[in-house]
C-alpha cells in the first residue's frame, strides 16, 4: 500500500501524518509532495524519518504506483495536478472545494454515506468543508429517525479554520494585547483576539458567504437529500482550534429529546456529553486533537414542534479534514 500526501508541510498535511500513524491503515511506503519551499523536508512516519518532500509535479511518474494520494494545497493545485495524480489509478482524496459539487465526484463522509465513496469514475473523492463534514454526522442519527426538513446552523469557527497562519496570527495577537502593543493582523480581516469576525470566505450575491453556502449545498449532496433546506451564519472566533455548531432541526414527524440523546450515544463518529450541570457539555479546548464529533445541549426547540436544538464542537483539523479523508480510504479497502 503506497501513500501520497500533497501539502505535506501545512497544517493539514501534518495532520495527515499524524492521522496515519495512529489509524488502522496499512501504509507501506509514504511518499510526501510539496512546494519548492518545503522540499527536502523530512518528517518522523511510525518511527523512522520519511523519505523527502519532493516538488509536486517535477516527475509526471511519481503517482504511477500509487494507491491513495491526500492532496491538501488548494483548490488550484487540485485542480492543475488531479489528472497527473490519478493517470495511473491512484484514488485522489482532495480536501480542497475544487471538486466538491462535480456531479461525478462523490463528496463523502464515512459515518453518513460512505458507499459513495466506492463509485469515483474520474478517480477523484472530495472531502467535505470542514464544518458540513462535523455538521452532517450529528444530523444522520436524527435524519434516521425522521427525515430533516430544515437545519439552521450557526458556527463558530477556530483560527485553525484558517490554517497554521492563522493560528500563529492569534497567539501573535494575543501576546500583543498582553503586553500592551499594537494589534497586527494580516490573514484575517480584522482583530481576531479579544473579537468575533461574522465573515468566513468571500461573499455572494445573496448576501451569503462562501463558506455559508458550502454548508448548504455540501450537506443535499452528501445527504442525498435535494429537498432539504440549509441555513447557515459562519463566524470566526479567537479559538486555536476545533469549531463548534449551534444548529436547530426540524423533522418531518416529532422527535423527542430522550430518542435524539439515545441516537446520537448509539451513533458512529459521535459522542454525546449532554449533562444538565457546569462542564456538562463538550467545548473546543478540551476536544481540540480528538477524532469524534462531539453533541450536547439536546433540547427541543420552543419554536418549533417538530424541531430540536443541539450543540457541536469537533477538531477541525482532524474529523473536519485529515481523518475524514483517510477514512474514505479505509472505508474504501473495507469494502472492495
Amino acid at each position: 500500500m503506497k501513500i501520497a500526501i500533497v501539502g505535506a508541510s501545512g497544517a493539514v498535511g501534518q495532520e495527515f501524518i499524524d492521522v496515519l500513524n495512529t489509524i488502522d491503515m496499512p501504509v507501506d511506503e509514504l511518499r510526501l509532495f510539496g512546494s519548492e519551499r518545503s522540499a527536502g523536508r523530512t518528517y518522523v512516519f511510525r518511527g523512522e524519518e520519511t523519505q523527502p518532500v519532493k516538488v509536486l509535479g517535477e516527475n509526471p511518474l511519481d503517482f504511477k504506483d500509487i494507491d491513495f494520494a491526500f492532496v491538501s494545497a488548494g483548490g488550484d493545485v487540485s485542480k492543475e495536478y488531479a489528472s497527473m495524480i490519478t493517470a495511473f489509478g491512484a484514488t485522489m482524496i482532495d480536501n480542497s472545494s475544487a471538486f466538491r459539487m462535480d456531479a461525478d465526484v462523490p463528496l463523502v463522509v464515512p459515518e453518513v454515506n460512505g458507499a459513495d465513496a466506492l463509485d469515483a469514475p474520474r478517480g477523484i473523492i472530495a472531502n467535505p468543508n470542514c464544518t458540513t463534514i462535523q455538521m452532517v454526522v450529528a444530523l444522520k442519527p436524527i435524519n434516521d429517525l425522521s427525515a430533516i426538513r430544515r437545519v439552521h446552523v450557526a458556527t463558530y469557527q477556530a483560527a485553525s479554520g484558517a490554517g497554521a497562519t492563522g493560528m500563529e496570527e492569534l497567539r501573535q495577537q494575543t501576546r500583543q494585547i498582553v503586553a500592551g502593543e499594537e494589534v497586527t493582523n494580516k490573514k484575517f480581516v480584522s482583530q481576531l483576539a479579544m473579537n468575533l469576525i461574522p465573515h468566513i470566505d468571500t461573499f455572494t450575491d445573496n448576501g451569503y458567504t462562501r463558506e455559508e453556502m458550502k454548508m448548504h449545498f455540501e450537506t443535499k449532496k452528501i445527504m442525498h437529500s435535494p429537498g432539504l433546506e440549509v441555513s447557515a451564519t459562519c463566524v470566526r472566533v479567537p479559538v486555536e482550534r476545533a469549531h463548534s455548531e449551534a444548529i436547530w432541526v426540524e423533522t418531518e414527524e416529532p422527535v423527542s429529546v430522550e430518542d435524539a440523546r439515545r441516537a446520537f450515544a448509539a451513533a458512529e463518529g459521535v459522542v454525546l456529553e449532554d449533562r444538565l450541570e457546569p462542564l456538562g457539555y463538550p467545548m473546543p479546548l478540551f476536544v481540540a486533537g480528538s477524532d469524534p464529533v462531539y453533541v450536547g445541549r439536546v433540547r427541543a426547540d420552543l419554536a418549533n414542534p417538530n424541531g430540536l436544538s443541539f450543540w457541536t464542537v469537533s477538531d477541525q483539523i482532524r474529523k473536519g479534514a485529515a481523518l475524514n479523508a483517510v477514512q474514505i480510504a479505509r472505508y474504501i479497502l473495507d469494502h472492495r
